[in-house]
């Protein structure tokens, strides 16, 4: 059967006039912003207070992107006659996302939780150098950092806060009895005041 003259354009217009007539379902970005999934690789968070300095997140970054450097400082000793320590001091921890593929080879790597997705992308600049992130930016990306979700109701709590729980619980068993212990020279609960005779 020979095709009708003019079908192509007829299908044409309709699809036009079906797309007229339905809502729009565009985000004016950016007077709207984007819902965006909560494991978005935005930028990368650094939480300097968790950070060794142990070189782990720059020696696997594929880009050599991360760059860090730190000093030794001697810690003196906890107790009297114990040994002084060293520990590594960050003074500089920076991230070049001109360089940066996203990878998140440096988040998966960090044994500390020091580095984090955030969500955020709005962070283009006019000069190339100025998207070496340095740790000041980079921790004030850290506030953006969406929570954990939440874990399963069925899930076995964490180790680390069923310990946390446990000793919190022997701190304060221990403070509420040392609180109903009375002191040297004061009556305890149900003896009588001095000057008082017991119940003959």
């Amino acid at each position: 059967m020979a095709p009708i003259p003019g079908a192509g354009l007829a299908k044409g217009l309709a699809v036009t006039l079906r797309t007229m007539t339905r809502k729009t379902v565009t985000e004016q970005y950016p007077d709207v912003q984007p819902e965006l999934p909560p494991r978005t690789r935005g930028v990368i968070g650094l939480f300097e207070e968790n950070c060794t300095v142990c070189m782990l997140c720059a020696r696997e970054c594929p880009d050599w992107c991360i760059y860090i450097d730190s000093h030794k400082e001697t810690v003196p000793a906890a107790v009297e006659g114990g040994r002084e320590r060293s520990r590594n001091v960050l003074d500089r921890f920076a991230i070049d996302f001109a360089l940066c593929m996203y990878c998140g080879i440096c988040i998966e790597v960090c044994p500390f939780d020091a580095l984090f997705w955030s969500p955020e992308f709005e962070y283009a600049e006019t000069e190339i150098h100025d998207l070496t992130h340095e740790r000041d930016r980079l921790r004030e990306w850290m506030w953006t950092v969406p929570a954990p979700p939440a874990l399963d109701a069925a899930a076995e709590e964490p180790k680390e806060l069923a310990a946390a729980r446990k000793a919190a619980d022997k701190l304060a068993a221990a403070q509420a009895a040392a609180a109903e212990e009375p002191t040297p020279g004061e009556p305890a609960p149900g003896d009588p005041a001095p000057g008082e005779e017991g119940p003959a």
